[in-house]
Parts: C-alpha cells; sequence; structure tokens
C-alpha cells in the first residue's frame, strides 16, 4: 500500500453481477450468462481489464456450480478474447461450506479467483487446509485474490506471510470497505485505517466500495497506490444520485476520476505483468 509520486496505471476490476441483488434493485443488472457476457464486453470498452464473476441459478440466488462457471468462462472468453482476467468468486452467501467452495475452485480452476479470509480462515485450526488450497492454485496458476473486510484480517494474512506459510512472497488483496446491508454508504476515509503507519503493506491491492460514493472512494484509493473495483455488486448509482444504465457506466465514471487525478488506467498487460508471479 505505498504511496509514491510516480505515474502509475490503475487497474479496473468490475463485478457486474454480485451475488445479492436483482432486477427489482436495477433492472439492469445482468443475471444471466448471455446478459453477464454482454456487460463485461462492455465494460471492457470501457477500460475494464479483469471481471469478478458471479453466476445465478435461474431463480436468480448465488450460485457456486462447476458447469455454470465453465460455461459462463467460455462465453465471456468468447466475446471479449483475453482482454479481460476472469476471476471466479468463491463467496459462500452463508449457502456453501468452505469444503463445498473448495470443490468448485478445484473442479472449474479458473484464470484467477477471490477467496474471503473470513471464510476460510475461521480459526488456526482451519490453516493448514486453507494452505494447501494456495499451494493448489500456485501450482495450477491461479491468479490469487484475498478478500479483506477490516484491519485485523489484513494482519492475519500478513503473519502467514512473516512466517513464510504462503506459496508466493506476497499476495493480491482486495480491501471491501463496508458490509452487504440496506443503506451501506463506504466513504473514502474507511480506507484509513488499511493504510495506518503500522498496517501491513500488500505490493498489489484494490478497494471496493458500497453505494454512491464509490467513485470517489475508488478515486482517493489510486492517489494513495490502490487499484479500483466497480460493479453494481456494491453500487447501483451515478455520481449524481441517477441509477447506473450499466456497468460500463460505473467503469467510466471511475476511469475519468482516476484520469482527472492524473493517472493512467491500466492495460490487460499491466495487469498481466503485476499478476506475473502468480502465473509463472
Amino acid at each position: 500500500m505505498n504511496a509514491n509520486d510516480e505515474l502509475m496505471s490503475v487497474s479496473l476490476i468490475v463485478s457486474p453481477t454480485g451475488g445479492r441483488r436483482t432486477k427489482e434493485d436495477n433492472p439492469n443488472i445482468p443475471l444471466k450468462i448471455n446478459e453477464i457476457t454482454q456487460a463485461v464486453a462492455a465494460c471492457a470498452d470501457a477500460g475494464a481489464t479483469m471481471v469478478h464473476l458471479h453466476v445465478r441459478r435461474p431463480d436468480g440466488r448465488h450460485l457456486l456450480d462447476v458447469s455454470a462457471y465453465l460455461n459462463a468462462i467460455s462465453s465471456i472468453e468468447k466475446a471479449v478474447g483475453d482482454r479481460v482476467l476472469i476471476q471466479i468468486t468463491t463467496e459462500s452467501l452463508g449457502l456453501y461450506s468452505p469444503a463445498e467452495q473448495e470443490a468448485v475452485l478445484r473442479a472449474v480452476r479458473p484464470p484467477a479467483a477471490s477467496l474471503a479470509l473470513r471464510e476460510f480462515l475461521k480459526t488456526p485450526a482451519d490453516e493448514p487446509a486453507f494452505i494447501d488450497l494456495l499451494s493448489w492454485m500456485a501450482r495450477e496458476k491461479v491468479v490469487p485474490q484475498i478478500i479483506l473486510y477490516d484491519p485485523e484480517e489484513a494482519r492475519t494474512l500478513a503473519d502467514l506471510r512473516e512466517r513464510g506459510v504462503l506459496p508466493w512472497a506476497d499476495v493480491p488483496v482486495l480491501l471491501a470497505l463496508g458490509r452487504y446491508r440496506a443503506g451501506q454508504t463506504s466513504a473514502p476515509s474507511d480506507l484509513l485505517p488499511f493504510l495506518a503507519s503500522d498496517m501491513p503493506r500488500f505490493a498489489h491491492w484494490s478497494v471496493c466500495a458500497f453505494g454512491r460514493r464509490e467513485t470517489a472512494v475508488v478515486a482517493g484509493a489510486a492517489l494513495m497506490g490502490g487499484h479500483a473495483r466497480v460493479g453494481f455488486e456494491n453500487n447501483l448509482f451515478l455520481t449524481d444520485g441517477r441509477m447506473a444504465g450499466g456497468n460500463d457506466a460505473l467503469v467510466r465514471s471511475a476511469r475519468t476520476a482516476i484520469e482527472a487525478c492524473g493517472l493512467a488506467i491500466g492495460s490487460i498487460g499491466d495487469l498481466m505483468t503485476a499478476f506475473a508471479p502468480y502465473r509463472a
């Protein structure tokens, strides 16, 4: 989380669907695979180079399923080629056990995957299984991203790194600023506890923020050396309070704000270079 004065490139990640919201929340939220594919293609045109992928059941509920993931990945790859890195979620939403989450991840073997630390490392007794899963990801060249919801989780992850039990020298993280609850609105100041002088630093970190101040939060994070995840999973509104017509509108909003700060939007090449240690 080191800030510097050099012109850096900021990677834009999009999470177009999430696991909770429906078309009652925003009629433009993509739920079916063809809708998700179209949304990802539009977001790639807007500057996103990575997608955080959720899939849904026919009734709209959250789903972790091998066939659904493989179908979605194939559809997205046909639409955008290698312009976007596809990251699947392993999020449980209280519906899946860690063993089920792990089984889906291993069977899909996606290009990248996110894991919430609090779901896989609930107690110290969970550490061996968690490290074994990360070691499998390293062997299979699945790019990791560990989701952290509070500074204490960052300390826990840093402890694993410092003890040398991670299969990499460092690991990408996503700082989730807020919670999934009605009316949640994140603020740029929510990032400060993660950036305190006594907090651990991670070489590649991204931020997602809840609510209509999403653009302000990710722009602030970019100024401090972070990358940005935006999309309907966390926010449905433009900066002026209007409901966004698509995820690509949120990507463009973030891009405009970040470029106005004098920072460059990263290419897929920049992202792959950053993630090269996890794909070697």
